[in-house]
């Protein structure tokens, strides 16, 4: 029960970091790299406004977007194994899916460029999977 419970923990904190540091790299996005961009879009909630603003955002905010992803999505990945101290996978795995269903609904709801689908949905699995292999290892991992 104990190690149930600390997967959970590390699933949820693993979540939390990878959304802090996925919004902090947005914040950069926004505010220093695209300002203009983030003007724009401040404050807005009309979808077809929305859209338009998708749709004339440059390539290098997607691109920072994607890059953020990764970075929240290693970052979480780490975290989630450091907490469970299981062999990377298990935590891992389950935060991975959950990043990646965060990643569609967000798709879902702001209709990137079609192009940026494809990696948005890859991005995830491997930064979550790599962050969790970089974990130290302090001795013999048990298995529960």
């Amino acid at each position: 029960m104990r190690s149930i419970f600390r997967n959970v923990i590390a699933v949820v904190a693993g979540f939390v970091a990878a959304s802090a540091v996925m919004m902090a790299v947005e914040c950069v996005n926004g505010q220093i790299l695209y300002p203009e961009l983030g003007k724009q879009a401040a404050g807005v909630t009309d979808r077809q406004k929305i859209k338009e603003i998708m749709a004339s955002a440059p390539i290098g905010a997607f691109l920072v977007v994607l890059f953020g992803w990764g970075l929240g999505s290693f970052a979480g990945g780490y975290l989630a194994t450091l907490i469970s101290q299981k062999p990377p996978g298990r935590p891992a795995l389950v935060l991975a899916g959950l990043l990646t269903l965060a990643g569609v609904a967000n798709n879902l709801m702001l209709s990137p460029p079609l192009w940026f689908w494809i990696p948005s949905l890859i991005v995830f699995l491997p930064a979550t999977y790599l962050g969790a292999r970089l974990v130290p290892k302090k001795g013999p991992i048990q298995e529960t």
